[in-house]
């Protein structure tokens, strides 16, 4: 499909839903007058309008692209990630809402130099702007990629026109806009996978049931390995990383923080952490289902799959003849294409009309995450970095002014960072690495201040130190010559943030109280 053959209906819906979002922006930009409005929405915003908002954040493209090509490639493994999730949200709303609520700073991270020192602050800083810059960049390119296939525009010219539209209302209306527009986001995403995962059975010849026979003749629907073993994704691979990385995201991430504080009580703050909760555990599942039952579809119709293979050797190969084609089709395996399923069966077998609600479906999932993404990113800047750094006392007129400009800036950040991801294999992959990297040390790092009240500034650089020593070997040491095979680690690269944050927190107790020791 080129974007010629494109309706004027389908083209239409999607050019109402990005003005939609736009005059949302507008609609939020009268009231948008101060920092404690851009930032806070002056504490105003409903508790379930804050769960539908955290929702749409963790729904993302690399939920409604990544996870139907993992199922797709292989199984349920990477459902254990949502599993992990309430006992993440649990540890959240015992100690981090109180914590936050509490302190009343809108960063999460002033604290940390509070106990421990500016070092740890600006260290925390670097680690979630990384983090944001990634994952903006990992939903760029996903929505992009899916896009291309389904309008014929370039992946560089999708990325650039959804860019701009998150900027303008992300500026106009701050957090307030982010969330209400997340709010709709969150109930047009959620459709849009009901109605795919409707027309992909309606056309099976025997329905659900046939879906269900294929997936457990292929062993689809496995939670992975229960084996303890840490060398490959098993089911606790997943389950460890999962459990710490929601950790991270309740109790270390900006996007989350931050809305803790728009919410009118502590209370509402932890009913909204919950619906959040339940919300995506079988919003989740359902995107596993649907990639499973893509696995069936294409099974019952090897014509489209020999075309997906075709379609995709293609467009890495653009100059090969008509048996070079077929040769290099047939040598692809099924992770080479696994993320370009969902997109080629929406180009061929979605009817007109209903086109433009999916990519408009699409467009909610990645905008969501990124206009969140962006609000935050700015937040931190500004109180983390340029208050704490350049301008101490700053009248609110310019800090609003330094927060409309960061916004615009990480956006275009973001935007870099989606372009540079052009040619990778799994965009789940590739998230869940950059975010294991960049998350571990400062989840270490927070739980190290928040639960031993005697560890020290000193204590805390050692750990960290030792922390990221054993994160980047982790990540990093499968690039060593051969002649280093015995330094190599043979953990799955997800325990980075398990091993290391476990080794930053303990590493930590330790130096505590040898230091302590020793100054007696």
């Amino acid at each position: 499909m080129n974007h010629q053959s494109l309706p004027l209906v389908d083209i239409s819906l999607i050019i109402i839903y990005l003005l939609g979002m736009i005059a949302v922006g507008y609609h939020f930009s009268k009231k948008n007058q101060n920092t404690e409005q851009f930032t806070k929405a002056s504490g105003s915003i409903p508790g379930w309008a804050i769960g539908a908002s955290i929702y749409a954040t963790f729904l993302s493209s690399n939920t409604f692209l990544g996870v139907p090509g993992k199922a797709y490639s292989g199984n349920w493994n990477a459902f254990v990630f949502s599993l992990s999730m309430p006992l993440a949200a649990w540890v959240a709303s015992k100690y981090f809402i109180p914590f936050y609520r509490g302190t009343g700073e809108i960063s999460a991270y002033t604290n940390l130099e509070k106990r421990f020192g500016a070092w740890a602050r600006t260290y925390a800083v670097v680690c979630f702007l990384l983090t944001q810059l990634a994952r903006m960049g990992s939903i760029f390119f996903g929505i992009a990629l899916s896009l291309q296939a389904l309008t014929g525009y370039s992946m560089e010219t999708i990325m650039w026109v959804m860019g701009i539209c998150i900027i303008v209302y992300t500026v106009l209306g701050g957090i307030e806009a982010v969330i209400w527009t997340e709010v709709a986001q969150a109930f047009i995403k959620t459709f849009g996978a009901l109605l795919i995962l409707f027309l992909i059975v309606k056309d099976m010849p025997e329905g659900s049931r046939q879906v269900i026979e294929i997936g457990n003749l292929k062993n689809k629907f496995s939670l992975g390995s229960m084996n303890w073993d840490f060398t490959s994704s098993t089911f606790w691979v997943v389950l460890f990383y999962g459990f710490l990385i929601n950790l991270n995201n309740f109790g270390m991430d900006q996007n989350y923080i931050q809305r803790y504080h728009t919410t009118t009580s502590e209370t509402e703050a932890r009913k909204s952490l919950w619906m959040c909760v339940w919300m995506y555990i079988p919003a989740s599942l359902l995107f596993f289902i649907i990639g499973s039952s893509l696995y069936a579809y294409y099974e019952v119709h090897p014509e489209l799959l020999n075309q997906l293979k075709l379609e995709v050797v293609k467009a890495k190969f653009p100059n090969l003849s008509s048996s070079e084609l077929l040769k290099q089709a047939a040598q692809l395996k099924v992770e080479d294409y696994g993320d370009k399923v969902m997109p080629h069966f929406m180009v061929h077998k979605i009817p007109v009309g209903l086109m433009g609600l999916i990519i408009s479906a699409l467009l909610s999932a990645a905008m969501s995450t990124i206009s969140s993404g962006m609000n935050a990113s700015a937040t931190v800047f500004s109180i983390d970095i340029y208050q704490r750094y350049f301008v101490k006392d700053i009248s609110d007129k310019s800090s609003l002014r330094i927060l409309h400009t960061s916004t615009i800036i990480f956006g275009f950040l973001g935007l870099a960072s989606g372009m540079a991801m052009i040619g990778v294999k799994s965009i789940l992959d590739i998230w869940w690495q950059l975010s294991g990297l960049f998350a571990a040390g400062m989840l270490g790092l927070f739980l190290l201040g928040l639960f031993s009240k005697k560890a020290t500034n000193q204590a805390a650089i050692i750990a960290t130190l030792i922390g990221l020593v054993v994160i980047c070997w982790i990540t990093f040491s499968d690039i060593l010559p051969s002649e280093y095979d015995g330094l190599k680690s043979h953990l799955h690269k997800n325990m980075s943030i398990v091993i290391g944050t476990v080794t930053l927190f303990i590493s930590g107790v330790i130096a505590t109280r040898l230091l302590s020791k020793n100054s007696s």
